[in-house]
């Protein structure tokens, strides 16, 4: 029988152009081999570059280069204890070990640099091995004209500031106090001379997700590795022993098979945008389409796994994010604002229901198990005056269209607002006069709120608790609160490898997964900013490893 001919070949095909899909690619090309990176949409970068961009990798050089040295015994203590148990170790141990590897394949490269973002806490510090002063890093700033003509088909962020004004992580935090602290308001003036001097040398300067996957393109178009637009699979290609060997895809109105000589990486992120998905396996009060993952995250690569007989885990989880919904029709995610000192979020009841400044997956948890879907957050005037909120700066009137839309409403008193948003007056009367008497206390006896370093990152370091001040000044204000998500969790599940597994425990030969496309190496849980593009990158280098050490056994065994 004449096998069907193929239309390209490569030693290493990887099917999305995120953070993890770039990583795969540049660690092949650096082993000797051929790779391609094949993209469905007309611009590169995937969730990655609509990111803020944090990477979390213990161990990594940029760390190690400002002098925090991490002891993996202590990094793999403090990922038993949030994983819980319900990630395989040998996950976890390839985790931890190829960390610091896979960074130092990228920094090869002379367009990959790194900074740390000293004193951005794990998400959960005060566990064994959690890190008060963080183990996040961000790309370096980055120029896009760099780019040349790719610079038009990068994908686009909503991080960008007004006449070219940018931020890194690190400016965010001290900006966000720009009306109640010092540094805060030097980085207002920072930020004035970076708007001049974009307008003089006219650069088009990019931070957080952007900056790192242009970086990133930068370095694969050193290494020789093509990157295809709008090159969407359709399939994988499986031999009848059921050994992937390579994929269909479309491109330009033309159907392609594209051989993997040596393995296909799908990393074409979760089922983010997947109607049918969402509404089968995401809990209810999540199944609405708040998220925030990039349009073409549809399930491509997990439905594809899943035809090939892979087995699937984690599928009823997201990467949560508490958000509101903007009357346009985006969806702004709620990270700082949720550490507001003047304010509370409720549920229908008018009772709080948890820790408002907890790390955001653990706080959509709560409020998923609770049912409270939607919520409120509450504030009062001085909360508006001091601090931005979901894109408004302080101090700025909330836009005619929220209220409109029913998103934010405003009032006088607290019975009056209890009464626009649906909630019991007497109740939110009362939860508010309670929350006010911790803090004037200082002390959150209910949730804890202030309690760890990662709550207090954002808080307001002028007050006695960071994340605790009285809300009594009208008028009052309240908005709705969505169960939004950066991307989903779960998908296919994979060895320490990244070999793709059945339900039995074998691999799928020939198959690897990273990122939201396999079933997180985090579990439930979240370790720390940059916890979803640190392990898709170091997945993704393992996976090249694996296919480049295959390709030297290959060798070897050749007659000579």
């Amino acid at each position: 029988m004449t096998e069907t001919p193929w239309d390209e070949e490569f030693d290493f095909v990887v099917v999305g152009s995120g953070g993890g899909g770039m990583a795969a690619a540049l660690t092949a090309a650096d082993a000797g081999l051929t790779a391609v990176v094949l993209e469905k949409g007309k611009r590169f970068g995937g969730s990655t570059a609509i990111s803020g961009g944090g990477i979390w990798i213990p161990g990594n050089p940029a760390l190690r280069a400002s002098g925090v040295h991490d002891d993996p015994r202590e990094v793999r203590r403090y990922l038993d204890l949030i994983t819980g148990g319900r990630v395989p170790a040998a996950r976890l141990d390839a985790f931890v070990d190829n960390g610091p590897a896979a960074m130092e394949v990228l920094c090869r490269s002379r367009w990959m640099r790194f900074l740390w973002t000293k004193g951005y806490p794990d998400y959960h510090p005060e566990l064994e091995g959690g890190s008060p002063m963080g183990r996040s890093i961000e790309a370096a700033p980055f120029d896009t004209r760099a780019l040349g003509p790719d610079e038009r088909h990068q994908r686009p962020n909503g991080m960008a500031g007004p006449l070219g004004l940018w931020i890194t992580a690190k400016d965010y935090h001290d900006l966000a106090m720009a009306r109640r602290t010092w540094r805060g308001r030097w980085a207002t003036v920072v930020s004035a001379w970076r708007v001049s001097s974009n307008l003089i040398r006219r650069r088009h300067m990019s931070t957080g997700g952007r900056a790192l996957v242009a970086r990133l393109r930068m370095a694969l178009r050193d290494a020789g590795v093509p990157v295809w637009l709008r090159t969407a699979m359709t399939d994988l290609v499986l031999d009848d022993g059921g050994r992937v060997r390579g994929v269909a895809a479309e491109r330009e109105g033309r159907t392609l098979r594209i051989r993997g000589r040596l393995g296909v990486l799908l990393a074409t992120g979760g089922f983010d945008h997947n109607p049918a998905l969402r509404a089968a396996h995401l809990p209810e009060g999540g199944r609405a389409d708040f998220s925030m993952g990039a349009r073409e995250n549809t399930g491509d690569g997990i439905l594809a796994g899943e035809r090939a007989g892979a087995a699937l885990d984690l599928m009823d989880d997201a990467w949560w994010m508490p958000a509101v919904r903007h009357p346009a029709g985006a969806t702004i995610p709620l990270v700082s604002e949720r550490c507001i000192p003047p304010s509370i979020i409720v549920s229908g009841d008018g009772r709080r229901f948890a820790n408002e400044s907890s790390p955001y997956v653990n706080f959509v948890h709560d409020q998923l198990a609770g049912g409270h879907v939607p919520a409120w957050v509450v504030m009062d005037a001085k909360a508006r005056a001091r601090y931005p909120f979901a894109r408004l700066l302080p101090g700025a009137p909330v836009p005619d269209e929220f209220y409109a839309a029913g998103l934010a409403f405003r009032a006088d008193t607290l019975a009056e607002l209890a009464a626009l948003i649906g909630v019991p007056p007497a109740a939110l009367e009362e939860t508010v006069e309670r929350f006010n008497g911790f803090a004037r206390a200082g002390r959150d006896e209910d949730f804890g709120r202030g309690d760890s370093a990662y709550d207090r990152y954002y808080g307001d370091p002028t007050l006695p608790n960071p994340n605790l001040d009285v809300i009594d000044r009208p008028p009052f204000h309240a908005f709705r609160l969505e169960v939004g998500d950066l991307g989903t969790k779960g998908g296919l599940v994979c060895d320490e490898h990244s070999r793709v597994l059945r339900a039995d425990g074998s691999a799928i030969e020939g198959l690897y997964a990273t990122g939201n496309t396999s079933a997180s190496v985090m579990g439930n849980e979240y370790a720390g900013p940059g916890a979803t593009i640190g392990p898709s990158i170091v997945f993704g280098y393992v996976a090249a490893r694996h296919v480049a050490a295959r390709a030297r056994e290959r060798a070897a065994e050749r007659p000579a």
